[in-house]
């Protein structure tokens, strides 16, 4: 590799900045491992009391902070609020300007400053406690005025920064947002909050339509199931086959149950023995038994029999055994679901 690239008419010395990317994945992992250590050796006890309070909040988990412990406390806010626990982040400025209205003394207040002395902070942090709201602080100095004050303190220090300078937070943010993710994973596992429960909080997400679109939600209904009866000549059938366009048709008996299925699978290897189709009928040569699935089954359901069984259709029956429905492959992968 060359040591020099030039971009701009500027003169880029590629070692160098290749090791300034490795020094600041060692000096943040080395960050996340230390306070690992001292996480089990000493704050154990600071964290379950942490968890202990937002799991006991009958309000909102409301979280603030100041630039970059802002944007860290805007995450925390965001993953807790997505795993079950109702949370908002609040600019502490704009709290001192009116926004101190949106938090009660049912919520539980999260205040994150690395330094523990965070101006804007600090102006409403004695107002939020004389509230009787709870407060748990996140800070680099445990004997920090916010250390001090707040109820529970968690102690996000690192021995420096990533920065060459030590300046810009960054093995600190780091820390502090690992520490956030440990409290989420904490509470959510403690409210048995489970795969369904997320979706409903991300309908909009590829795990959300798995997890909540019905197979009642994107099957064929009515005229555009293919279905003949068992004593229907196989060229008619074939006939239903082409109209409807899923490469198959049922087969029910009088009662509108499903017995059987034909599919172009089926019809490529009656070809390979059969020429003469004009005296047979679709009895003769279905598929008895077929795969069926309930309407108020899982769509991703239908996916694990499709995989499973090496099918692309599924006929979709009441518990009566009655058609009232079909799925071909193409429908689950125009809803998402694959």
């Amino acid at each position: 590799m060359s040591k020099e690239v030039t971009k701009n008419k500027a003169s880029i010395d590629t070692e160098r900045l290749l090791k300034l990317a490795d020094d600041t994945l060692k000096t943040e992992a080395l960050a996340l491992e230390t306070l690992r250590k001292r996480f089990r050796q000493e704050d154990a006890d600071h964290f379950v009391e942490s968890v202990s309070l937002l799991l006991n909040c009958k309000g909102r988990v409301v979280v603030s902070g100041m630039g970059k412990s802002g944007h860290i406390g805007r995450k925390i806010a965001a993953t807790l609020a997505s795993t079950g626990t109702p949370a908002m982040f609040v600019h502490p400025a704009e709290a001192a300007h009116g926004d101190l209205g949106m938090i009660t003394h049912d919520d539980v207040f999260i205040a994150i400053s690395y330094s523990g002395e965070a101006g804007e902070l600090m102006a409403i942090a004695p107002i939020i406690k004389r509230m009787g709201t709870r407060l748990i602080a996140m800070t680099g100095r445990p004997g920090s005025s916010l250390a001090k004050l707040a109820d529970v303190h968690l102690n996000v220090h690192v021995e420096k920064e990533a920065c060459p300078l030590n300046l810009a937070p960054t093995a600190s943010t780091t820390t502090t947002l690992a520490l956030g993710d440990a409290m989420a994973v904490a509470v959510l596992d403690a409210r048995g909050f489970r795969e369904d429960d997320f979706a409903r909080s991300h309908p909009g997400g590829a795990l959300g339509r798995r997890l909540l679109t019905l197979v009642s939600d994107i099957m064929r209904k009515g005229d555009d199931i293919p279905v003949v009866t068992a004593d229907t000549q196989l060229k008619d059938a074939l006939f239903e086959i082409t109209k409807k366009g899923i490469a198959m048709t049922s087969v029910v008996d009088d009662g509108g149950r499903a017995i059987g299925v034909f599919t172009d699978g089926d019809l490529r290897r009656l070809i390979e023995k059969q020429q003469n189709f004009s005296n047979i009928t679709i009895s003769d040569v279905m598929s008895k038994n077929p795969r069926t699935i309930g309407p108020e089954k899982l769509a991703a359901e239908a996916v694990s029999i499709m995989e499973k069984f090496r099918i692309n259709q599924l006929l979709v029956t009441d518990k009566d055994g009655k058609l009232i429905g079909a799925l071909h492959i193409h429908d689950l992968t125009e809803a998402k679901v694959i």
